[in-house]
């Protein structure tokens, strides 16, 4: 598959299977968060893989909407960035997650971006503390999001160029 195939047919997967991610599928997909690039290469993010299904539970309540699917995931990748670091850890953290992002399409596995940065609770409490508390990650990390994986359970259509809609202007 070429890139730009693997683009079109990458699609946001909430429901799964329930059938494992084979560790061959689960390292390359690690691997392409591992390879993407940072500002001077200064390296800020820790990727935190998590099968436990009562983290993955706890992660699925992390935020007021739109986490649900962590709950039935076969494994998660949170993405935490140390603005110690580099102050390019929102930056290098979107990077990593969008390039795991296309490496489980490539590897045939559905996933989904879980938007954690500037997020709360059912309680009005910070998303990113309760991953942190959550996880035991150091008080000090930050988290744009958690990439959640899985079999796909259906698959929706690849998007096309023509039904993208972004404009492009030449000059």
């Amino acid at each position: 598959m070429s890139l730009l195939e693997i683009m079109l047919q990458r699609r946001s997967i909430r429901k799964y299977t329930g059938e494992d991610i084979s560790a061959e599928k689960l390292e390359k997909i690690l691997q392409a968060g591992l390879l993407a690039p940072t500002s001077r290469n200064r390296k800020p993010c820790t990727l935190y893989v998590v099968k436990d299904r009562a983290k993955l539970e706890a992660l699925s309540q992390a935020k007021n909407a739109g986490a649900a699917m962590l709950a039935d995931c076969a494994a998660a990748i949170a993405v935490f960035g140390d603005p110690l670091k580099a102050d390019t850890w929102i930056e290098d953290s979107s990077i990593a997650l969008s390039y795991m992002n296309l490496m489980a399409v490539e590897q045939g596995v559905g996933s989904c971006w879980v938007q954690m940065h500037l997020r709360e609770d059912r309680e009005g409490q910070d998303a990113e503390q309760n991953v942190l508390e959550i996880l035991g990650a150091p008080a000090h990390f930050r988290i744009v999001g958690i990439l959640s994986l899985g079999m796909p359970a259906e698959m929706p259509e690849p998007h096309s160029l023509p039904d993208v809609g972004t404009e492009t202007i030449q000059i």
